[in-house]
């Protein structure tokens, strides 16, 4: 791999979603990622479907590509020991257990540190390494609920909706690589390792930024506003004559050239609308107005208009719809991989743009155990005897 983390070794521990998302774009940036697996069945997520030819999962492979793979038992006194070997070759380690599996495993930070002091171990768990909550297993679903993010989702008259990304799940894997590379920053001046203790659940209410700041200004409790934004207006989705759009209109021009494009130039000058924030205290007047305006025309014809005058607005996507976007097609968002079973892979790519040593997609998910050889022969120089002995212990 070449990329900017080339050089950059990481022992990845991680199974499910947190620790693999954030490992991979370790990965994608040119880590050498490590993903270590137990022999009998590897990360769990090689189970979830829905499943491609012989049985490949497609969630596992969207989310573990570049990085090598290897199977060991860490609960075999041999398979933690050769752990620590590698921990000693190591840059990173990175874990997703539930807090005190790695003590229990022997593999702890204290034990790390004192084999490789540089190193930097990351660790993410639902509510972090301390705290009444620590011991207690979370995924996506319990971070939304707990964390805040599903009373403020969904509309005013429904209930708390799961935002339809794993939020929970990604947002403490990009706080975990943040993390990591600072550390790896303040270790080239250092050159000591540090640990990385990441929660959850207080990523996830670091990124509701609006929303508290709104709470602790005004006292108020945010709740569901369906598409709506909290203090400006209209900066929404509205349902067209044949689908629904979404649009923001900025400033006392952007307001006047909007009006002008849905003929109500009579809205202008209302006193009840002069502001983005006097529309918001006035929703419950000015929607209706909008709302019937704009399901006059198609999505088609909206975008034409209100593009033409430069107000951001854009179609409601599915899926489907993204895929095919032209924009991301020109920009190569939607990449292919090559599996050598599955033949050619549609994945998404890294957005990471950089202009020198830009991240990149250059290997797919590994089978389980694929690189176990590779790996324990390269870093360890162990001999196929020693190899044999370790499969028949059941070690790989």
């Amino acid at each position: 791999m070449s990329g900017p983390l080339k050089g950059i070794r990481v022992l990845d521990l991680t199974r499910i979603l947190s620790g693999p998302f954030a490992t991979m774009i370790l990965g994608d940036l040119g880590a050498d990622v490590i993903k270590v697996e137990h022999p009998s069945g590897g990360d769990g997520s090689r189970g979830n479907g829905p499943f491609l030819a012989d049985g490949y999962s497609s969630y596992f492979l969207s989310i573990n590509r570049n990085k090598r793979g290897i199977t060991l038992d860490l609960a075999h006194p041999r398979g933690k020991e050769i752990l620590l070997e590698l921990v000693k070759q190591s840059d990173v380690l990175v874990e997703n257990f539930v807090p005190g599996t790695m003590a229990r495993f022997g593999l702890d930070y204290p034990v790390v540190e004192r084999l490789n002091p540089a190193i930097i171990y990351a660790s993410i768990s639902g509510f972090g390494q301390t705290g009444p909550y620590a011991q207690r297993p979370a995924l996506d679903i319990i971070v939304q609920g707990m964390g805040g993010i599903m009373s403020i989702t969904g509309e005013p008259d429904g209930g708390p909706v799961r935002v339809g990304a794993s939020v929970g799940d990604i947002v403490a894997s990009l706080y975990c690589v943040i993390g990591i590379q600072a550390a790896l920053q303040e270790r080239a001046v250092s050159g000591k390792g540090q640990m990385l203790d990441l929660s959850m659940l207080e990523c996830q209410v670091a990124i509701e930024e609006n929303a508290f700041a709104r709470y602790f200004a005004t006292g108020e409790v945010p709740g569901r506003l369906g598409t709506r934004h909290p203090s400006y207006t209209p900066f929404q989705a509205f349902e067209t004559k044949d689908s629904w759009i979404v649009l923001a209109t900025t400033g006392a021009d952007g307001w006047s050239l909007f009006c002008s494009a849905i003929d109500r130039v009579d809205l202008i000058d209302d006193e009840r609308f002069t502001s983005g924030w006097l529309r918001t205290q006035h929703y419950q007047e000015i929607e209706p107005i909008l709302s019937e305006v704009m399901r006059r025309k198609t999505t088609r014809e909206w975008l034409d208009e209100l593009s033409a005058l430069n107000i951001p607005c854009a179609p409601v996507n599915s899926i489907a719809d993204v895929v095919k976007d032209p924009h991301l097609m020109y920009r190569g968002a939607i990449t292919e991989v090559q599996h050598p079973v599955l033949g050619s892979l549609k994945t998404v790519d890294s957005p990471l743009r950089l202009s020198r040593t830009s991240a990149s997609v250059g290997q797919p998910a590994p089978d389980l155990g694929q690189h176990t050889e590779e790996v324990l022969t390269e870093l360890l120089c162990l001999t196929p005897r020693e190899l044999e002995e370790l499969r028949q212990g059941k070690v790989i």
